[in-house]
């Protein structure tokens, strides 16, 4: 075997079959075959996946003209399934979906129980087979629904998130109807006919990918049906006629379509005293008399929200939930400027509670990331000091009025001062300067 590799100049292949002791001669064992036919003889057994395909999107079975060979690389297949899929389910038992998620997503703890319940009856059979498992997230933007997507696909696919696994489709982009083409691809006769439809050929390449809908409103009702056809029968013809199996994928819906009223229900929930930073869980009354006739005007057909399995509602972060979002804005920055810019980066409480001040309900977490990134990081940009230590504070001047005894007396047309964020920038050599992030960013944007 190993010969068969030094006669073809594959020399890292004899290397890495003498690393893992492989015999020299073992040539003989396999004569008759081809010299990719017996590589694939001999490693199987020892976990070898004979499922890979090359760059050219070929498995080991497509090289082999050999009955015998096939019959081998058809048992080998079969058993690294079946390994393969025992050694998912033991890890996905050690290591639950929802308890990953948490680990990626701030707060959004309903979603997270009512899709991971979900994919869990699927994988324990308590789903019909015929069907798709189809989720529709509802909420306001930057609050975590796109976000939760692409880390189901990655716990599904074992940490590959890619553009096979996932598969994302911005719904704003087939807003008129012959835009359906470009979905499922042109019948005959027409323009692109060859080339096929975008989602039925990445669901060739992965058919149990998690595929999103960003913004499912925007879409064309002629695009709609397209997706019912898929949502109710588990496949999708294409315009050349063939049909893509897609029982196993996972389609998950994002969707504005009442954002408002959702908004405003969980903020009313929470300005229950004493349950502003507790759970708060969307009613069946609100979801069946607010929200479903809300969808149904929109999207117009029953049968469509018929198919849809979960409905999942993402809510405002909570106070606790948006100090946890600064402070992972804040290290994530401080990490690049550590390691880009030899700069060393500490902050007040203060200043994260001045962040979180910032808060807008109807645009989530992006809010959040542009109060952190415009007075920090704006700064650095125009202003950038390698190997500087910066620690921005909080200041109030009115607390620093009433600490040092003076009282200052507003007159009834004169605003009070908020307070805003400073930054204390000491360099190499020990020189420290202080700027009022509020002033030198308002005059950058001037």
């Amino acid at each position: 075997m190993t010969s068969g590799s030094a006669h073809t100049k594959y020399n890292s292949v004899v290397k890495a079959l003498l690393a893992a002791g492989a015999e020299v001669d073992a040539r003989e064992n396999y004569a008759g075959t081809s010299g990719f036919s017996f590589h694939g003889r001999t490693t199987s057994p020892d976990g070898a996946d004979p499922t890979v395909k090359n760059s050219r999107g070929h498995t080991p079975q497509m090289y082999s003209k050999s009955n015998d060979i096939n019959i081998a690389i058809d048992a080998a297949m079969k058993q690294f399934n079946l390994k393969k899929q025992a050694k998912d389910r033991e890890e996905r038992q050690r290591y639950p979906l929802d308890q990953r998620l948490r680990e990626k997503i701030v707060g959004q703890e309903q979603a997270i129980r009512t899709v991971s319940a979900a994919i869990r009856r699927k994988e324990n059979g308590w789903h019909d087979e015929d069907h798709p498992l189809v989720f529709l997230f509802l909420g306001s933007s930057g609050i975590g629904k796109t976000e939760l997507a692409k880390q189901i696909a990655a716990y599904l696919h074992k940490g590959d998130s890619n553009s096979r696994t996932f598969i994302r489709f911005d719904m704003s982009e087939f807003q008129e109807k012959h835009e359906v083409a470009k979905f499922i691809g042109a019948p005959p006769g027409y323009v692109g006919h060859e080339s096929g439809g975008q989602l039925t050929k990445a669901l060739k390449e992965c058919s149990n990918a998690v595929v999103l809908f960003d913004e499912t409103e925007k879409a064309h009702p002629d695009v709609l049906t397209a997706l019912l056809q898929v949502f109710d029968e588990g496949r999708l013809t294409d315009g050349q006629g063939n049909t893509v199996d897609c029982k196993n994928a996972i389609f998950i819906m994002t969707s504005n379509v009442g954002s408002q009223v959702i908004a405003e229900y969980a903020q009313s929930l929470r300005s229950t005293p004493g349950d502003g930073d507790n759970e708060i869980e969307v009613s069946r009354d609100f979801k069946e008399k607010v929200m479903r006739p809300m969808l149904r005007k929109h999207f117009l057909r029953d049968e469509f929200l018929g198919r849809i399995n979960e409905m999942v509602y993402f809510l405002p972060f909570s106070t606790s939930e948006l100090t946890e979002l600064v402070l992972r804005n804040l290290n994530v920055w401080k990490e690049k400027a550590k390691s880009r810019h030899s700069i060393s980066l500490s902050w007040d409480r203060e200043v994260i509670d001045l962040i979180v001040d910032g808060y807008d309900v109807y645009y989530g977490a992006r809010s959040i990331t542009y109060e952190v990134i415009l007075p920090f990081f704006l700064f650095f940009f125009f202003f950038m000091r390698h190997s500087c230590t910066c620690h921005p504070s909080a200041l109030d001047e009115r607390k620093s009025a009433s600490s040092s005894g003076e009282q200052k007396a507003c007159s009834p047309d004169e605003q009070p001062v908020p307070p805003r964020i400073v930054l204390e920038v000491t360099s190499e050599k020990g020189k420290t300067q202080i700027f009022d992030l509020h002033k030198t960013t308002a005059e950058l944007w001037a």
